[in-house]
């Protein structure tokens, strides 16, 4: 959605009649510090309607770790290139990198404003954040397909690792699978409780008792009781810790202490990237996120960034409207899962978490025929 987003920016920029030049810093942050700007206003338009369509981030990023005096060099080069307005695009910690150029911008004339993007849905304050929706619909998209498979040979259980390593939106959009009671997913685990290992292990074997095959979907960032990963690193870095598969292993503790069949399976970045399973409301959110962005900074609201908030409707039908949240009360400042969203054993979510989350994804997933189901309601009828 970050291309979308992007989108919205020139769109408005070319209804505005204000804006010469749109320039896209091609490989992020860093591409700032080097110059490396291209004009995005010269490209046709229906070239353009293709961001629309492009996964990732058609002008690049950058993990280059800023530091103070860059944010002051940012601001020289804004003012060589004549660039009045900055738009930031991205999560947590591109919205803490938004408030750091604001403070050296602020008083040169340079207007600084956030859009925010990132499929964990964790920015602070906005109802939602442009690329959930989304990965919500993946990830529920293939969580019911999981389960038609698993049903259709019920030895197993299947254990779907979702991204979320601090907050766990992706993986309780899972439940979304679900049409009817019984079906997939049996189990969701999200970072925001301790997980407890011999609870998992019984609810697993119960349902495995019942139906034969069980599908879990685990958030890559289950702590255990003590805060601690229940899969420790593998490897660290100065920047970064890299860790093991959650999914890995749960399923070989379901093999090793259960006895049963069991694998995993980790969409990962497949799901951060599919467009094929795009929503449509989320597409244009994010194409609204970046209008609204340009809008502010044009009106000269700097230090901001472009929220949701959700309206209430008579009728429940979803509507939602924009505002202007100070970036300061967003700078990496998470956004979990509330406790009314989760169960209280902690294996899954609330209907009060559905509702939310399910007009962000669009048309509901697609249904599928179950023949077995068919042949126990008529043994019902006829009995």
């Amino acid at each position: 959605m970050i291309n979308a987003s992007l989108y919205g920016v020139i769109e408005e920029a070319r209804a505005s009649g204000a804006i010469e030049h749109v320039y896209g810093a091609i490989g992020g942050s860093e591409a700032v510090l080097k110059e490396r700007f291209l004009d995005l206003m010269k490209y046709p338009h229906e070239r353009l309607k293709l961001l629309l369509r492009t996964p990732a981030t058609a002008i690049g990023s950058s993990r280059y770790a800023l530091r103070e005096e860059d944010y002051e060099a940012m601001a020289g080069i804004f003012l060589k290139h004549n660039i009045k307005y900055v738009l930031l695009n991205g999560g947590n910690g591109t919205m803490d990198t938004c408030g750091k150029i604001y403070e050296a911008c602020r008083t040169r004339g340079i207007c600084v404003v956030g859009i925010p993007k990132t499929i964990d849905n964790d920015i602070a304050i906005t109802d939602l954040t442009p690329g959930y929706g989304s990965a919500a619909r993946y990830i529920a998209q293939t969580t019911a397909e999981v389960g038609v498979d698993v049903k259709a040979m019920p030895i197993h259980v299947c254990i779907i690792e979702a991204m979320g390593r601090n907050a766990g939106w992706i993986t309780a959009a899972s439940a979304l699978a679900r049409r009817k009671p019984g079906d997939a997913p049996h189990l969701i685990y999200l970072p925001e409780r301790p997980f407890n290992e011999e609870e998992f292990l019984e609810d697993v074997k119960r349902l495995h008792q019942e139906k034969g095959g069980v599908v879990v979907v685990a958030s890559e960032g289950l702590k255990n009781a003590a805060g601690e990963p229940i899969v420790p690193p593998i490897f660290k870095t100065d920047r970064a810790v890299y860790y093991g598969d959650v999914g890995a292993y749960l399923a070989e503790l379901v093999i090793r202490r259960l006895g049963i069949k069991a694998r995993s399976e980790k969409p990962g970045i497949c799901g951060r990237a599919s467009i094929a399973l795009q929503s449509p409301v989320d597409r244009d959110e994010a194409v609204l996120a970046g209008r609204e962005a340009l809008r502010a900074a044009m009106r000269g609201e700097g230090g901001v960034m472009t929220g949701f908030v959700r309206d209430e409707t008579e009728d429940g039908s979803y509507r939602i409207h924009t505002c202007m949240i100070p970036i300061r009360e967003v700078m990496l400042c998470e956004r979990s899962i509330p406790e009314d969203y989760i169960n209280e054993r902690g294996n899954d979510v609330t209907e009060k978490f559905t509702d939310w989350c399910r007009p962000l994804i669009g048309a509901e997933i697609s249904e599928y025929i179950d023949f077995q189901d068919l042949y126990r309601e008529e043994g019902e009828r006829k009995a």
